[in-house]
């Protein structure tokens, strides 16, 4: 299966558990690798033959801005369906790390797949 990646994302946003979390904004980095078939868009060097991952990115964007998730969990799962809806995107893989949640640790991270 041919992939697709947006690496790297990053965005700040509101997102944790606990109050000192809920009241400033905090870096976090998304890594999102799709996987579908790039044969036609190969042929083609057609748009409409692929996925647009700017379109992606934009809705990513999007809702990162104005979220307000407490886990990184139910973040990867929405931006997972984001990827999702693209008919073209076979299997997504989200990767969040939020850096400077533990102490002594670069990032704390989840990593879902989802078909």
């Amino acid at each position: 299966m041919d992939k697709i990646f947006i690496r790297d994302l990053a965005l700040r946003c509101i997102i944790g558990i606990y109050p000192e979390e809920r009241r400033e904004k905090q870096d976090i980095v998304i890594n999102v690798e799709m996987h579908t078939d790039l044969r036609a868009a190969g042929r083609t060097d057609d748009l409409n033959d692929t996925v647009d991952y700017k379109s992606i990115k934009k809705a990513i964007l999007q809702l990162v801005e104005g979220s307000g998730f407490q886990l990184i969990e139910s973040l990867a799962e929405q931006i997972a369906d984001i990827a999702l809806s693209n008919q073209k995107v076979e299997q997504v893989i989200v990767t969040i790390d939020k850096p400077g949640a533990l102490r002594f640790a670069k990032a704390s991270a989840v990593e879902i797949t989802r078909p």
